[in-house]
């Protein structure tokens, strides 16, 4: 076959793998509904697949302190939350008698056991081994998630980014526990603030991005609490009760804690 015969066998259709994508919802009922269920949950991951991706080329653009692109990349990071946010709209679409009609169905699975966001909550900065050990031995989600605990944050690359830029702003001394406020960084982030350069601007979209995870976990709370109250979750877990706990927790601790000095 010439080259451009190969060309010419490039379809929208092989190019997309749309026969493997629009083949992979499998409703386990006959309800109107679960079709919806699923499309969501499937786009939910392949936006989870793509933070995870954008999110990996800023840690990079931040190491080489590199702010024009950093901030470009944040702004699309931006862009695809308020999407993920928006499609909490069309799930509420959905009574709570619909999702009961096949609930019963989805015995297990739960939105908790996606691997994906978890790792995405580790590359955010979350540091809990027990995270990882929910997830079968040698799988590739336990695998990930354990290496994006084991590597630096996001904002570690932040640090390293404002220490390429001329502020003595502290490493962390173990990348592998969870961040918690610093008043040296603190301090570092009032000179970067008063400064008013390129990476005060950097500073304000991370602010945004961790507005961002928190407007999504508020959206998600609500919405389950509409769609099945105080009710346990599947697969086990508690539901909008462990939800909840988890709402008043910021991203970036420092950003938040150097505002009201500003």
């Amino acid at each position: 076959m010439s080259e451009g015969d190969q060309h010419a066998a490039l379809t929208y259709t092989s190019y997309l793998a749309l026969d493997e994508v629009l083949g992979a919802q499998r409703p386990r009922s006959a309800e109107h509904d679960e079709l919806l269920f699923i499309v969501i949950h499937q786009v939910y991951e392949l936006w989870f697949k793509q933070l995870l991706h954008e999110l990996a080329f800023l840690q990079r653009r931040l190491e080489d302190g590199d702010t024009p692109h950093a901030v470009r990349t944040l702004r699309r990071i931006l862009t695809i939350l308020k999407v993920v946010v928006a499609q909490i709209d069309v799930l509420e679409t959905m009574t709570p008698s619909q999702f009961a009609s096949f609930r019963a169905r989805l015995d297990a699975a739960s939105g908790f056991q996606s691997g994906q966001f978890r790792e995405l909550e580790a590359v955010l900065g979350r540091r809990e081994a027990a995270v990882a050990e929910h997830y079968p031995e040698g799988s590739e989600a336990r695998e990930r998630i354990a290496a994006a605990m084991a590597r630096p944050s996001l904002f570690d690359s932040f640090l390293t980014y404002l220490r390429a830029h001329g502020y003595d702003a502290p490493a962390r001394p173990d990348v592998t526990v969870s961040v918690e406020p610093s008043r040296e960084v603190q301090a570092t982030l009032l000179r970067v603030y008063r400064d008013d350069s390129g990476p005060a601007s950097v500073c304000e979209h991370l602010v945004d991005l961790d507005e961002g995870v928190q407007e999504w976990r508020y959206r998600h709370v609500k919405m389950v609490e509409r769609t099945i109250g105080d009710k346990p979750g599947t697969g086990g877990s508690s539901g909008a009760a462990y939800l909840r706990t988890t709402l008043s927790a910021p991203v970036f601790p420092d950003l938040w804690a150097v505002r009201s000095e500003l």
